[in-house]
């Protein structure tokens, strides 16, 4: 076996993990219309991946006002809660623990996506830029467009919302989820807030560096307070440069990153969570994060720490063996290679992903990538042809 440090035990809070390989959230953009339900299809895509140690769903909207791109699953009706239960059930009849992904867009959605066609949510009425929401056009066809201008939230507006993810919250664990991580990345509402480029607010939401992180902290201690501090999760993009495209739609590069999440961090240590997800730059050739931020985000937060970005196993394991990481997430890796954890202890060869169907469709580019022996009784059956 190679890389051994990525397949030892590790300890997740009350969970025990097999392995320290992660599937990421993974936006695929398959649930069933109307409603925007989880189906037996995705049921069966994430039981083809449950030999991760640790998994996590795509981006699930807490309310229909959260959504910025048709055809993502949502966790705030009934039908929703029915349709996850089914994934959370085949996964653990694999032996896999997952986590629900608490999302909302803020800003980055379309009129055309929000109930009555209103505006989108935001802490500031700032237009996002060189960032595209997605709609749907016709059954089964979308366009990519600009986001609409959003309204600023009120107070009373942003109460709600710390209320709609704790019963987000209780709902993934009705629906059968072990946990929740909260989606403090990418541009979206929460990182909105801690965003200067984005966050224009004069009240306790804005400002200083405390107050842009007051909604995190709150939506923190809601949620922890429904599932239990250990079965939560933060994921952040912490930028330090952008790119040639100023590719905004992963983040915001702010005047002071390491400043401003380290001290972001610090809320999740005070709220005793069980993981960080820190989700880094996978453009082609993207920068590695400062080695002094790594050893600074392990020196403040005792909890969990997953990594994200155009890993390899020998990279990740390298990062697990100096103690900067706990564990490695593999997105389109594991989008290809419904059986990574194998195919990474035996140096395997990875099928490649498909990028013309990673988001919308059906089975094609979802459930039918093959595990290794498919593709080896493949090679050899065209071999004695």
């Amino acid at each position: 076996m190679k890389n051994t440090s990525l397949f030892t035990p590790i300890a997740l809070g009350r969970y025990t993990l097999k392995n320290r390989i992660v599937l990421p959230p993974l936006t695929r953009q398959r649930a069933a219309q109307p409603g925007d339900i989880p189906t037996g299809l995705m049921a069966l895509y994430y039981s083809q991946r449950a030999t991760a140690g640790f998994m996590i769903s795509e981006g699930t909207q807490i309310e229909a006002r959260g959504q910025g791109y048709a055809w993502t699953p949502g966790i705030y009706s009934q039908a929703q809660i029915d349709g996850w239960r089914k994934v959370t059930a085949a996964v653990h009849a694999e032996g896999g623990i997952i986590f629900a992904q608490l999302w909302h867009v803020g800003r980055v959605s379309h009129t055309a996506l929000q109930p009555d066609g209103a505006a989108p949510l935001a802490p500031s009425a700032v237009q996002a830029q060189k960032v595209k929401a997605f709609i749907e056009t016709e059954p089964g066809k979308g366009m990519l467009v600009d986001p609409s201008m959003p309204r600023e939230l009120s107070v009373a507006d942003i109460g709600q919302l710390v209320a709609l993810y704790a019963q987000a919250a209780q709902n993934a664990l009705d629906a059968g989820f072990d946990g929740v991580e909260i989606h403090a990345a990418n541009g979206y509402l929460i990182n909105q807030f801690i965003s200067t480029h984005s966050n224009k607010r004069t009240d306790d939401y804005g400002g200083s560096l405390e107050k842009r992180l007051r909604f995190l902290r709150e939506v923190v201690e809601a949620v922890a307070a429904v599932v239990g501090p250990d079965r939560v999760g933060v994921r952040f993009t912490p930028l330090f440069t952008g790119t040639d495209e100023d590719r905004v739609y992963i983040g915001f590069v702010e005047e002071d990153p390491h400043q401003t999440y380290i001290e972001a961090i610090k809320v999740l240590e005070q709220a005793r969570v069980g993981y960080l997800s820190i989700a880094e730059a996978d453009w082609d050739n993207a920068p590695d994060l400062p080695e002094a931020f790594r050893h600074a985000v392990r020196q403040t937060f005792s909890g969990r720490i997953i990594y994200a970005g155009r890993y390899t196993a020998e990279r990740g394991a390298r990062l697990i063996d100096a103690k900067l990481a706990d564990l490695i997430a593999f997105g389109r890796p594991f989008i290809a290679n419904p059986d990574l954890p194998q195919r990474l202890a035996n140096d395997w060869p990875l099928n490649p992903v498909n990028t013309a169907t990673l988001y919308g469709g059906a089975e094609q580019g979802f459930t039918d990538y093959p595990r290794h022996a498919e593709t080896a009784a493949s090679f050899s059956a065209q071999c004695e042809s």
